[in-house]
């Protein structure tokens, strides 16, 4: 990695040290200091370096509450939720704190970014989306740029996906769908799975690959009740190899998130990227993809029937997915190549140098 680009170790389990990793091979020269942050301690150097030396932020995530909530003392926080927010906050900022262990799926949590400090200090900030733009602007940024997250076609064959298929023992003609990543409440887990359970009770013929690891225990627990249900596959953390040949396997991938931290999620990227439909959340994270390129659910009250509606879709055309998926391959390729999107990278470092 080059010196002056700061992003989590490469083999930390983080998708932002992959992407770094492969960003800083496009990147070659000498530039202003670049940081990639994200919304956990891995970041927590990170950060530090960035207040102190300001360069170019890449914000992977576009709400840092939680990021302060697991690496700040109680008052720390409460200091730094005023600065963001004004001290007429402070009684607010105690009841977050207090009640920090709901944080995962309290809405409020996500409502308040808290990136000022890094935004106002930063030279330039670089997101994936405009919904993250937006959050940066409220909070000060003035020198934004949307860089899509790029996508590195995998080298696999469809060979690989009958084969992974025939490991899971999932028959010819299932419609597969599938979960990946990391495992958290924000991805909407349980209402997948139960929104599923309904579709394989009208429709045996359709499984369920859920892989990756939780992000707590509690989390662990009511994942493996739930995923104990007919038509349901659990399996831990993917090898790169073991992902791409799971993303040829699949008829679709299904990617919600609510609330949502401004993210641009690279499962989906990458499940698009392979011809794949994806069912993600309606937010302003999504709009850049096209219409017909991707399945759409609506947060809250409608989430589950939503979900079943668009795996019923799935399972009943599968002619129409996959010509979705098509879309979302041409979309993707069009717009996401790491070689434009380097371009794009030192473009910015040249100006903020």
């Amino acid at each position: 990695m080059n010196a002056w680009h700061h992003a989590p170790p490469l083999g930390s389990r983080s998708g932002v040290a992959d992407y770094a990793a492969a960003l800083d091979k496009q990147l070659v020269g000498d530039y202003t200091p670049l940081y990639h942050v994200g919304n956990n301690g891995l970041h927590r150097e990170i950060y530090s370096a960035a207040l102190a030396r300001p360069g170019v932020i890449v914000l992977h995530d576009a709400v840092l509450h939680h990021f302060f909530l697991g690496t700040l003392r109680r008052d720390e926080y409460i200091t730094e939720f005023t600065f963001n927010y004004g001290e007429w906050r402070r009684d607010l900022a105690a009841d977050l704190w207090t009640h920090r262990a709901a944080s995962g799926t309290d809405p409020r949590y996500f409502e308040f970014p808290m990136l000022r400090r890094l935004v106002e200090t930063a030279k330039a900030v670089i997101v994936h989306n405009r919904g993250a733009e937006n959050l940066a602007r409220d909070h000060g940024a003035t020198n934004v740029h949307v860089i899509p997250h790029f996508h590195e076609p995998p080298r696999t064959e469809a060979v690989d996906g009958v084969f992974f298929r025939g490991r899971l023992n999932i028959a010819p003609g299932t419609t597969l769908f599938g979960i990946f990543g990391y495992l958290r409440e924000t991805k909407r887990i349980l209402p997948s799975i139960r929104a599923f359970t309904r579709l394989h009770a009208v429709r045996p013929d359709t499984a369920l690959l859920i892989a990756g690891e939780p992000v707590s225990d509690d989390l662990r627990r009511l994942i493996d009740s739930e995923a104990a249900r007919p038509g349901i596959i659990r399996l831990g953390h993917l090898t790169e190899s073991e992902l791409s040949a799971a993303a040829t396997a699949i008829a679709c991938c299904i990617n919600p998130r609510w609330p949502g931290a401004g993210e641009t999620s690279g499962i989906a990227i990458r499940m698009m990227g392979v011809g794949k439909p994806v069912i993600l959340t309606e937010s302003p994270e999504i709009e850049d993809f096209p219409e017909g390129s991707r399945l759409v659910v609506r947060p809250g009250a409608t989430e589950i029937d939503d979900l079943f509606a668009q795996m019923a879709l799935v399972t009943d055309f599968p002619a129409l997915a996959r010509e979705m998926g098509m879309a979302a391959r041409r979309h993707i390729e069009s717009n996401h190549q790491l070689s434009e999107v380097a371009r794009c990278y030192r473009d910015v470092l040249l100006s903020a140098g």
